[in-house]
């Protein structure tokens, strides 16, 4: 399960179960997310600001778990 970017709280959904351009919540903060890749997963804030895989740790443990 991924971390939130912003607070770095578990993301309360399983990675097999969304789709690009689900939006997803973080439970904590309320920072909303869309989905814009599955395999690793990637996220962009809503507001468009895109995520990349490479500088967020999140994916990087993410990668690991599977």
């Amino acid at each position: 399960m991924p971390n939130c970017p912003e607070c770095e709280t578990p993301l309360d959904f399983e990675v097999d179960e969304v789709e690009e351009g689900d939006i997803v919540a973080c439970d904590e903060c309320g920072t909303e997310f869309e989905v814009v890749g599955t395999e690793p997963i990637e996220l962009a804030h809503v507001d468009g600001d895109e995520l990349d895989e490479e500088d967020d740790e999140f994916l990087d443990e993410e990668e690991e778990e599977e």
